[in-house]
């Protein structure tokens, strides 16, 4: 690592690389280095409900913006729902994705995730608190910060709610009486405190995702000590990844104030 923390760049135009961590079609991630100096890092992660019908097309758009302010990206693809996915699968692959990061001159890493993705961007900073043998303990890049986009953050209730028609349940093989084991390595609010800034955008018209999922792990999250941030937007599930909208405004100026 150098002294400033980052990825080191090179002289010139960004660069960006195609990174397998797997055989698997869907084990890549997309790396963008910009040109000069060591960087901060987000991992974007895309949602979908763990689906395989939804894929890394859905987190690309955020990429330019957090580039022209001299971050690296990491745009991370993994198995889903209906293409070999599943837990412990998709927990294993971005899992691995980040620790692609390993032994490169890395800063301070964010994990940025939508819906399903937000659930996974909480859950990779919750990787340290894991026991051994849990998919994704024993982290070798640690995340520094988290972003949750319309986050499903509860997946209890999520389940109890019939979110995405059964999605949690088919992400995680059954319900929380049936695996109940799974549901605690996957669920971020059972990982509280997660030790990690977090920023939770949700927009007040969303009817994927209910306002509540945030508003429930924010209170949970801070009464166990983290410290939280909330950023309540207008508009519908994706408004909070438009590139252009005022949430993601919103998310850029929250990044760039977070520490070194």
């Amino acid at each position: 690592m150098t002294s400033d923390g980052g990825i080191t760049g090179h002289a010139g135009a960004a660069r960006t690389r195609l990174l397998r961590y797997g055989d698997h079609p869907d084990q890549w991630a997309e790396l963008t280095v910009p040109p000069d100096g060591p960087a901060p890092v987000a991992v974007l992660v895309h949602g979908g409900f763990w689906k395989a019908a939804y894929g890394a097309e859905y987190a690309r758009p955020l990429a330019p913006s957090l580039q022209a302010r001299g971050w690296a990206t990491l745009v991370v693809e993994y198995r889903r729902v209906g293409h070999d996915g599943g837990y412990p699968a998709t927990l294993e692959d971005v899992a691995a994705a980040v620790d692609l990061l390993t032994g490169l001159d890395v800063g301070p890493v964010v994990a940025v995730g939508h819906s399903a993705g937000g659930q996974l961007a909480a859950w990779l900073a919750a990787r340290p608190r894991l026991p051994d043998g849990a998919p994704g303990a024993r982290p070798r890049v640690r995340v520094d910060a988290v972003v949750a986009q319309a986050g499903v953050l509860d997946l209890r209730r999520a389940a109890h709610e019939g979110l995405g028609g059964g999605a949690v349940e088919r992400f995680l093989g059954g319900t929380a009486e049936q695996v109940p084991e799974r549901y605690e390595v996957a669920d971020p609010t059972a990982s509280l405190p997660l030790g990690v800034p977090v920023l939770c955008v949700h927009a007040d018209a969303d009817d994927d995702v209910p306002m509540s999922q945030t508003h429930d792990f924010v209170a949970r999250a801070r009464a166990a000590g983290d410290a939280v941030e909330v950023v309540e937007a207008g508009g519908d599930h994706y408004a909070v990844i438009d590139p252009d909208g005022p949430a993601w405004a919103a998310t850029l100026h929250w990044l760039d104030h977070l520490p070194a």
